[in-house]
């Protein structure tokens, strides 16, 4: 017999499955997962599908234009279907249906339908179709989105027509809403009607103080704790909207202004920078995320509240009123001052702070501003700027955008925009940074393998790895950094000025140029020189400038000769002779600003460059000055003397001007007063007889310096000067004597009183009479 074969089908039925076998429940509950999770993203991505089919057909019917009905000629089998349609009695319909219809005839919904396909072409697949909406762009032109109802398609030969209509925009709600508003207000106005005008006055008093109350305390949580209450900065800027218009204006303005104060008393002294990517997945401290959160607040608050303050500016400068605005147009002025006050403080207080060159930005443009009082307060702000700019960053984003509101309004600007930069404090450029660099010297390889050992490299190493070090915490990098702003800072200067001169040499910003010329002159490049000095003789020859204008030329001309251009073989007689010829004009009838240009220029011109001037014209100099000092003012007439005391002092730069001490004749011919040239108006053969005259002058002091020049300016003796007066320049001895505030310096003694000469009357008579009875 043979061996029974068992049957395999039936054993492989009741084994159990392999892979069941040898795999845990854990990982059969994971493929399970991993198959339920497959199937949810491709329905997922079915579904997206369907949306982007359903958006492109959409956009499509809404990008086709509509064809006017005029272009459209119906078929003849067309015409005689409708002629059936309109026979048809209309009596079975019902008047709901039959409205329904009407007005889907009325809205025309195959005017979409493009008529220029051919009508009896052949039936497209859905496949077709949907490659057709495929081809049109992803990106569709952005239109006015309307509400829209979508209704059954319409399929004909050509394929489907979706079908839609625009819902009816209703109003009620915005309606509703103005008229709660204006109930609410005519609530609020008729309840005031009611008050008496103290009950009103007292009402609104209560309510500033209410307000002032909320301001108080949230200003004290921020300022108390920062860190956790930097959100309250948020509720404060909400009551910027303040909609009470008793309060309004008085609201918003403390709230402005307890802001600002805020702002200047919790901001950080660094700029806070966004932070990356990695910086934002990096797990940290609880103490450093709380930090961060905190300055990423600070930094939005910060933002939203500068903005906050130009909207106000923008709605002043625009006479904009909103609709439902507690403010009336008469209260903006006030605002935007409050407003431009709040940016200014921030602007000087925060300048390492961010978005510090957006507030540049919107106050520069108002410093030419028609209102004086903003005007002014732009214009001090950044003065101050200036004279506390240690590096030159802010000074440097201030200029630029000044030049470009210079360029943009064509020139026509206030002078005072151009004399804030007068108060930059550029004192060197960067043709001195060669001496700022170290000038340590550090041995190379060669050297150090010649001369040391190897332990002495090793420690050489090290030393100089320290030296590198110490050179770097020195901040040399950020001495080259200062010079080259400096340097772009004065370079940007200099453009709007050659601009000014080249193309607007009439207009009324001619003054300042000529003034800042004076100033910054002696930085200004040797290549300019030629062109310069040119531009400056043209001008004065012109007979276009005014005294003051001829005295900047001057003063800008002497100031460039005396510095760098001293290297030039130029000789500037003509503007010797102009400033000689414009001495005269002074007087104590016209201003007495120009007293101090004449000083300086006198100063530069006979002082700093006596080599080059000769005894003729340092004489005729010192007659003009002394007849002078007649007919000006006791400031004046002081500053004049003591410059030809101790600056020019004749009887120490040009010993020999002591002939105009004497009465005898030098040499031939006679002194020409009138004559405008100070080489040939032979002032050897005068005297300086005004000094007589000046001795008995009212004032104290004019009276001491005629003195003094009249016995030849001793240094010792009855007649020297006090160690007080004779240490003091000219234009300082000016300003100390000014009668600018209408006070006499020094002070006149008062006269004894009636009262006192009675006394003293009364008292001899008294003594008198008692002696008699005795």
């Amino acid at each position: 017999r043979k061996p029974l074969e068992p049957d395999l089908d039936s054993l492989n039925q009741n084994l159990p499955d392999p892979e069941t076998l040898f795999t845990s429940g854990v990982k059969l509950e994971n493929k399970l997962k991993n198959r339920q999770l497959k199937q949810n993203v491709s329905a997922k991505k079915q579904r997206k599908e369907q949306k982007r089919l359903r958006q492109a057909v959409k956009g499509a019917v809404a990008a086709l234009p509509p064809r006017p009905l005029e272009t459209y000629c119906p078929r003849p089998d067309e015409e005689e279907e409708e002629d059936f349609l309109e026979s048809l009695p209309t009596d079975m319909l019902e008047d709901d249906d039959l409205q329904l219809m009407s007005s889907m005839a009325q809205r025309a919904s195959f005017i979409t339908r493009d008529l220029s396909a051919p009508v009896h072409s052949g039936k497209k697949r859905g496949s077709e179709v949907t490659k057709d909406y495929e081809k049109l762009p992803r990106k569709m032109a952005r239109i006015e989105q309307k509400e829209v109802i979508h209704l059954l398609p319409i399929k004909d030969k050509t394929g489907l027509i979706p079908q839609s209509i625009q819902k009816p925009v209703s109003q009620k709600e915005e309606e509703e809403e103005e008229e709660e508003d204006d109930e609410d207000a005519a609530e609020q106005e008729d309840h005031m009607e009611g008050l008496t005008a103290e009950e009103r006055e007292q009402r609104r008093a209560q309510k500033i103080q209410e307000k002032k109350l909320r301001i108080a305390a949230l200003g004290s949580a921020v300022i108390s704790d920062p860190i956790s209450n930097v959100r309250r900065v948020k509720e404060l800027r909400g009551m910027l909207m303040e909609a009470d218009p008793s309060v309004a204006v008085t609201v918003r303005k403390l709230v402005m202004v307890s802001l600002m104060e805020i702002f200047k008393d919790v901001a950080p002294t660094y700029r806070i920078r966004p932070l990356t990517e990695d910086e934002k997945t990096t797990k940290v401290k609880k103490e450093t995320q709380q930090l961060r959160e905190f300055e990423e607040i600070l930094v939005s608050q910060y933002k939203f509240y500068l903005e906050d303050l130009e909207q106000i500016i923008k709605d002043w400068k625009q006479q904009k009123k909103k609709r439902r605005q507690a403010v009336n147009l008469q209260s903006y002025g006030g605002l935007a001052a409050v407003a431009v006050r709040c940016l200014t403080e921030l602007l000087l207080a925060l300048p390492h702070f961010n978005f510090h060159n957006n507030i540049i930005v919107l106050l520069v443009p108002l410093m030419n501003d028609a209102d004086r009082q903003v005007s002014d307060m732009c214009c001090d702000a950044f003065r101050k700027l200036f004279v506390q700019d240690k590096l030159g960053a802010a000074s440097l984003a201030t200029v630029r955008v000044i030049s470009g509101l210079v360029k943009s309004l064509s020139y026509s600007v206030r002078p005072e925009v151009l004399q804030t930069l007068l108060s930059l404090r550029i004192r060197e450029v960067k043709k001195d940074i060669e001496a700022t660099k170290p000038t340590k010297k550090f041995m190379n390889y060669q050297e150090k393998k010649k001369n040391l050992s190897r332990m002495q490299r090793k420690w050489k190493k090290a030393e100089e790895k320290l030296d590198k070090e110490l050179l770097e915490a020195e901040a040399s990098e950020n001495k080259e950094h200062k010079l080259k702003l400096h340097t772009e800072t004065l370079n940007m200067v200099f453009l709007v000025y050659f601009r000014i001169l080249k193309k607007a040499h009439r207009s009324a910003l001619l003054p300042a140029v000529l003034e800042g010329l004076a100033n910054f002159a002696h930085l200004i490049n040797l290549e300019f020189f030629d062109d310069l000095l040119n531009v400056l003789q043209n001008l004065i020859q012109s007979g276009d400038l005014s005294n003051q204008e001829s005295l900047h030329c001057i003063q800008t001309v002497f100031t460039i000769l005396s510095g760098q251009g001293d290297v030039l073989n130029i000789d500037p007689l003509t503007f010797y002779q102009h400033l000689y010829r414009m001495l005269p004009r002074l007087h104590a009838g016209a201003s007495n600003d120009d007293v101090i240009i004449v000083l300086r220029c006198l100063d530069t011109m006979l002082t700093r460059r006596k080599k080059q001037v000769t005894l003729q014209r340092a004489m005729a100099f010192v007659k003009r000055l002394s007849t002078l000092s007649l007919h000006l003012l006791p400031d004046a007439s002081v500053g004049i003397l003591a410059l030809n005391c101790l600056r020019v002092c004749v009887w120490q730069s040009f010993p020999k001007c002591d002939f105009l001490l004497d009465n005898e004749i030098q040499g031939s011919g006679f002194y020409l007063p009138e004559l405008d040239d100070p080489e040939h108006c032979n002032a050897q053969n005068t005297a300086l007889w005004e000094l007589h005259t000046l001795q008995r002058h009212y004032h104290p002091v004019v009276r001491l310096f005629a003195a003094h020049l009249s016995r030849g300016a001793p240094s010792e003796g009855s007649a020297a000067l006090n160690v007080e007066l004779s240490r003091r320049a000219p234009v300082e001895l000016f300003r100390d004597y000014s009668l600018k505030d209408m006070t006499f310096n020094p002070p006149v003694d008062k006269p004894p009183t009636k009262k006192k000469v009675i006394k003293s009357n009364l008292q001899i008579i008294h003594f008198s009479a008692k002696t008699c009875l005795k």
